[in-house]
């Protein structure tokens, strides 16, 4: 009889051969704006007391874009999920800022490219090596028949799609033993992208990431739960390196928290930012068009969006609505909805004459990341490699 082990390693072997690579790196040029998009250039309002605003809208939506044999037949949904994007900006109500995650398959990947957004950035390939390193190794025996081989068969499925410029990019995924059952068999981790939005005085710092399953890890609870954990303190370290404080930041993706309030209060101990869910229940003055449910709405879902204020530019949450969730004119194209919130920057202030480019330069002279490049041997200059520090 052919071992189970056996069968695992040839489906595996057989899934890989269908993954796809993720998308090249592009951008538009610092400050331009995409002419194919009927938004145009975001409008600035002033109010009497010369504070100036603008909003910008994001999605963060996991595309299950997984490669046989944990999904089949997802070629439809995923060129319809392009087609959907590729429509709506067309018509100018697109999302501004894309968060994608599980872009593993050639079809999700064909998928986000036909999207059309002119700047793309994607999270760590297959074979990049985490600059952390998790000392404590996680309770229990590695279990090679729940995907835990000691290699990784897929990327982290990371995409940051943009109808504005980014200007730089750092990317790291989650060390080696930051990870339990079968998550293991991608190089899960995270993306940061800073956006330059015309007459916004400052980048928009936005990152995406995609945390360990539980019960789809297939692995005991200690094990995953100590993953997540693990994960959740190199996040902790990769933002505390990459993030620019003068900038507001968006952090996005699907963080496998959805009812576990132990993984939940552990992860807010490390990031205390704030968290859409929590700042549009409490307010009346930002849209929710969800259905929520009891007092923690924020444990009923995977996608979740936080954010956190810059020095130079503020940021609050002012909407919040699902896409791709079924509703009339939002078909429902994966095993995620997705969460779009719009945000109002809003700064003292006219922008610098020379723009955010300026900015944005002027920050690079002090080591800050410049522009980002596709995965492969890194520029030093990107500063996406270098340890964390502070």
């Amino acid at each position: 009889m052919i071992s189970g082990r056996i069968l695992l390693g040839v489906a595996l072997t057989l899934g890989l051969a269908g993954c796809g690579s993720l998308p090249r790196f592009r951008t538009l040029p610092c400050g331009g704006v995409d002419v194919g998009d009927g938004g145009g250039a975001p409008a600035i309002e002033v109010s009497a007391s010369g504070e100036r605003s603008t909003t910008i809208d994001v999605l963060t939506y996991n595309i299950e874009g997984l490669q046989w044999p944990a999904r089949s037949g997802r070629g439809r949904d995923l060129a319809a999920i392009g087609r959907t994007l590729r429509d709506l900006r067309a018509a100018g109500t697109a999302p501004d800022v894309v968060l994608f995650q599980e872009v593993f398959s050639r079809a999700a990947v064909r998928g986000v490219v036909a999207t059309g957004y002119p700047s793309l950035a994607s999270g760590p390939s297959r074979t990049r090596r985490s600059v952390y390193s998790q000392d404590d190794r996680l309770p229990g025996r590695a279990k090679l028949a729940k995907g835990e081989l000691g290699v990784r068969l897929m990327s982290s499925g990371l995409v940051i799609a943009s109808r504005f410029a980014i200007t730089g990019v750092a990317r790291d995924p989650y060390s080696r033993r930051a990870c339990a059952g079968f998550d293991c068999l991608s190089n899960k981790g995270v993306v940061l992208a800073t956006l330059a939005v015309p007459g916004v005085p400052e980048g928009i710092d936005i990152a995406n990431t995609h945390m360990n399953a539980r019960k789809a890890s297939k692995v005991a609870p200690a094990r995953h739960r100590a993953a997540h954990r693990a994960q959740t303190r190199e996040l902790e370290a990769f933002l505390a390196a990459r993030r620019t404080l003068s900038r507001p930041m968006i952090l996005g993706g699907d963080f496998n928290m959805r009812r576990s309030p132990a993984r939940f209060d552990d992860f807010r101990l490390h990031h205390p930012f704030g968290l859409v869910h929590e700042y549009c229940q409490a307010r009346a003055a930002c849209a929710v068009s969800l259905s929520w449910d009891g007092d923690a709405p924020w444990l009923d879902t995977q996608d979740l969006q936080f954010f956190a204020q810059g020095t130079r530019v503020r940021i609050v949450p002012i909407a919040v609505r699902a896409m791709f969730d079924g509703a009339p004119g939002s078909p429902k194209l994966s095993d995620h909805d997705g969460l779009l919130v719009r945000y109002r920057l809003s700064w003292t202030g006219a922008a610098p004459a020379a723009g955010v480019c300026a900015r944005i330069a002027e920050l690079r002279g002090v080591g800050r990341p410049a522009a980002g490049q596709p995965d492969g041997p890194t520029r030093a200059t990107t500063g996406d490699r270098s340890a964390p520090t502070g």
